[in-house]
């Protein structure tokens, strides 16, 4: 369900610009972060920005891999917005190459994107969808970040910075 406000309302133009520079510089100051950021759109204005995709990641991390070629990557996006948007590629500062992964019987498979759905949560995780890092440049140990930059259809990319943490780690839930 997403609030629109009604026809009949009218903003004057000066409150919709504040509220425009408002939404610009949270995002300039939430779009990374030790754990997370927010995607921003790509410049699409609209009177209810609740029904464009709000996305907010959390959880990233990167476990200590106990090879130096390839290591996987998770975390959680969640997705306030009225709108469905896609993972659509990754980059990372340690990789040559991400792939999107996803998990089916046990198997794993390269997949072009993952949808996330409006009001919804994509999880990527361990035994599930992920983020599989190939041809690492270096090998991350624990204690150090990994940066990635996630690319979104709709709102652009976002740059998450996951800690390294032990190779057997879990996060609480």
């Amino acid at each position: 369900m997403s609030a629109r406000p009604s026809r009949a309302v009218r903003r004057p133009l000066a409150a919709v610009a504040c509220g425009a520079a408002l939404t610009l510089a949270l995002g300039a100051c939430s779009s990374s972060g030790d754990d997370g950021g927010a995607g921003g759109g790509k410049g699409k204005g609209t009177a209810s920005d609740s029904s464009r995709p709000q996305l907010k990641i959390s959880g990233a991390y990167v476990p200590q891999p106990p090879t130096d070629k390839m290591a996987g990557g998770f975390l959680t996006v969640r997705n306030s917005g009225g709108t469905a948007d896609e993972l659509t590629s990754a980059s990372s500062d340690v990789a040559g190459e991400v792939e999107i992964h996803r998990t089916v019987k046990q198997r794993m498979e390269k997949v072009d994107s993952l949808r996330v759905p409006a009001h919804g949560t994509l999880t990527l995780g361990r035994g599930g969808n992920h983020l599989m890092l190939m041809d690492l440049e270096r090998k991350p140990v624990k204690g150090q970040t990994v940066t990635f930059v996630l690319h979104f259809a709709e709102s652009g990319s976002v740059t998450v910075k996951a800690p390294v943490e032990a190779t057997n780690y879990t996060p609480e839930k």
